[in-house]
């Protein structure tokens, strides 16, 4: 018997300075089974970070064929493709082929300092393709079914909180050191 997705409910408010948006997003996201609480809170975090009426999950994990988030113009066309992780060559490549704008998220230290420096080369070639990483530690325990959380971004930080707990995020703009 297959494990089914864990299904949340979320109201993100975000005040984001240094773009001027302040809405708040009603969303109901899945969460992979594989997918563990900090993954799941780097996804809200990025969605944060990217936010307009636009923006949308997707089938994400259980699809090689779309990103976790993007953003699609009126005609189709897709503007923004959102991936988290230390994605293959042949991912970003079809990204940045398909989109606008692609960017990637990083989140785990160790592994995601050792895959940049192995690769950080072969991405210079994409001028559409951004990545960060996201210390975030801590997100995983602002995750229940019902979540209300309040994010404040400003400059390179993300304060995320809900009624109990905040947790500050820093986003670090990975550069290709020559």
């Amino acid at each position: 018997m297959a494990i089914s997705a864990t299904i949340f409910k979320a109201v993100l408010t975000i005040a984001d300075m240094n773009r001027h948006y302040y809405q708040q997003h009603e969303l109901t996201v899945a969460q992979h089974p594989s997918e563990n609480n900090f993954r799941f809170m780097v996804r809200l975090i990025a969605f944060a970070l990217n936010a307009s009426e636009e923006l949308t999950f997707t089938k994400g994990l259980s699809t090689d064929d779309e990103p976790e988030l993007w953003q699609k113009s009126l005609t189709g066309e897709i503007e923004l493709w959102v991936d988290f992780g230390q994605v293959d060559e042949k991912r970003i490549r079809k990204a940045c082929g398909r989109a606008k704008e692609v960017r990637l998220y990083t989140y785990n230290d160790r592994k995601s300092t050792v895959w940049w420096k192995q690769n950080q080369n072969k991405y210079k070639r994409y001028k559409n393709l951004n990545v960060y990483h996201l210390h975030a530690d801590g997100c995983d325990d602002l995750v229940s079914r019902k979540m209300e959380l309040l994010f404040n971004i400003d400059d390179h930080e993300v304060s995320v909180s809900n009624e109990e707990t905040a947790v500050t995020v820093r986003v670090k703009k990975l550069e290709i050191v020559e």
